[in-house]
């Protein structure tokens, strides 16, 4: 197994889905009722190499309402499998941009086990954000549906590769289509 560095100390147990904000912060002291959906994502970075392109999008999502950040780890996997896990504070200003300013809004929602499962998943000589966020334009609606007695039964995302795929696939059929009608009539 790899060697594990957390410079995070001791986080919640459990999976990230059935994790409870453990340490609220002043935003997120607000009723369970009006939480929007909670996601996360791994953005894995190979060569460690950013951009700082992601940063300023993150903060016009934020601005805007649309989200709020409830964790942002890093996760660097070294060339020999070790891993170091970073907190915002961990890090240079150059290294992440304005990212520094959901550190006050962290909830600390993965745990040491979410970040091992997590590292698995990242390949060797790269860098990952692991980034959870609530979807506060959802809001209102999951609000509307607990009022009114209903309950989330199922979800899922559909990743935009699989849409783009779908696409090509049907542009693909569609060519074959008129290119064999082509010289009838």
């Amino acid at each position: 197994m790899d060697e594990v560095r957390n410079e995070r100390g001791t986080r919640g147990s459990g999976n990230v889905t059935d994790q409870v904000i453990e340490q609220p912060t002043e935003q997120a002291d607000e009723s369970i009722d009006e939480l929007g959906p909670v996601d996360w994502l791994v953005l894995e970075f190979p060569g460690s190499k950013f951009r700082g392109e992601i940063a300023p999008i993150l903060d016009e999502l934020v601005e805007k309402g649309t989200i709020r950040v409830l964790d942002l780890v890093l996760v660097r996997k070294e060339a020999d499998g070790s891993l170091d896990f970073f907190e915002l504070s961990d890090l240079e200003e150059s290294e992440i941009g304005g990212l520094r300013a959901y550190e006050t809004e962290v909830a600390l929602l993965l745990s040491e086990e979410d970040l091992a499962s997590i590292a698995e998943a990242i390949e060797p000589g790269s860098t990952a954000a692991v980034l959870v966020w609530e979807n506060r334009w959802a809001a209102p609606f999951g609000s509307a549906v607990r009022r009114a007695g209903g309950q989330l039964v199922a979800t899922g995302r559909i990743p935009v590769q699989a849409l783009l795929a779908a696409i090509e696939a049907d542009d693909e059929d569609e060519d074959a289509i008129e290119g064999d009608g082509e010289g009838e009539g």
